[in-house]
């Protein structure tokens, strides 16, 4: 009874999930260069669960494949391998009405609110679009279902005849997450949606998305490069290192005792706001280059604890207490 609680908990499964790029040179470029074609791996065997009412975070430096799974989850992308289950229901398989009536229960809050909504559009209406294409409401029931979201966001309701042009960043972004309420659905997938916000601003947008989750019951993919802010949001953390699964923890763990020496080198490189003391350590190395990856665990060359081992076979994630790692210096404790 208790495997069936489990499994009907979880909201979001992703399985094997990978996305190959085609970044070839044109057909004619290649037979006269006689060059093969190439390929770019974004996101390479990622397995996670996302339950309901939590809020799962997956951060990493830039090009370790957070956002092509993001927009892979919502079906802007779909899978090279893998498959990503929704309620149970697998969304490579769905297609027509079922998928229409599934696409309405998740949503997607993006980047730039600069860029994600419509300039020539009034706020009312981009709020209304989705309310109208899921046949949510109509009229004068719409319209009070608009005024209700903005001042849920923190609006006003005759704000629905401005421009985007006329707010801020800040309030962009919140009509952003209007948007995405008004479908009424159960998960957000959360790409960066502050990085492009001021600080102060920031956290406003974030103790708004606590208490929207709170209010609404919602659940959350969240993306982010910022440590500061997946601590504020996250129950777990995943760690994505070129494409892959480093390590999936808890967030208090992830914080306190890091497995994986990716996850140490991204923390030690925190600032001590704290003052506790402890000395802070850049971010050593880059991120190779993801078209010709090296061999073995693609962190060796970053690592300190690489061992010939290391350099030759890709490790798979082990379970130590509540968290995994994919790490053979973890496994065979050497760390």
């Amino acid at each position: 009874m208790a495997d069936v609680t489990a499994a009907s908990d979880v909201l979001l499964k992703v399985e094997g999930l990978t996305r190959y790029f085609d970044v070839s040179k044109p057909w004619l470029n290649r037979v006269i260069e006689r060059e093969a074609k190439q390929y770019l791996t974004a996101v390479a065997d990622v397995n996670f669960e996302i339950r309901r009412g939590e809020t799962f975070a997956l951060v990493g430096e830039s090009g370790s494949g957070k956002s092509t799974i993001a927009k892979m989850v919502v079906g802007l992308l779909p899978p090279s391998e893998g498959r990503i289950v929704f309620d149970g229901t697998a969304m490579s398989g769905t297609a027509g009405a079922q998928m229409r009536k599934l696409r309405r229960r998740f949503q997607m809050i993006f980047q730039d609110p600069f860029a994600s909504l419509n300039p020539r559009w009034h706020v009312g209406d981009i709020i209304a679009e989705p309310i109208r294409t899921f046949g949510l409401a109509r009229g004068r029931e719409m319209r009070a279902e608009v005024a209700r979201l903005l001042e849920t966001v923190g609006l006003s309701a005759s704000d629905a005849g401005k421009f985007p042009h006329e707010f801020s960043g800040g309030q962009r972004q919140r009509i952003a997450i209007a948007r995405a309420l008004s479908s009424r659905p159960e998960f957000i997938v959360c790409d960066e949606p502050t990085s492009a916000l001021d600080v102060s601003v920031q956290a406003q947008i974030l103790n708004l998305m606590r208490d929207l989750q709170d209010e609404f019951g919602l659940t959350y993919l969240f993306i982010s490069h910022d440590l500061s802010v997946v601590r504020h949001m996250a129950n777990r953390i995943g760690v994505l290192y070129l494409g892959r699964l480093a390590e999936v923890a808890d967030g208090k763990q992830l914080f306190t005792a890091p497995q994986h020496p990716y996850s140490r080198m991204l923390l030690d490189a925190v600032p001590d706001l704290a003052m506790t003391g402890r000395r802070r350590k850049p971010v050593e190395g880059e991120i190779p280059n993801p078209i010709n990856p090296p061999p073995g665990c693609s962190f060796h060359p970053r690592c300190p604890y690489a061992n010939a081992r290391c350099r030759q076979e890709v490790p798979r994630m082990i379970r130590r207490g509540s968290s995994e790692a994919a790490c053979f210096a973890v496994e065979e404790g050497r760390i």
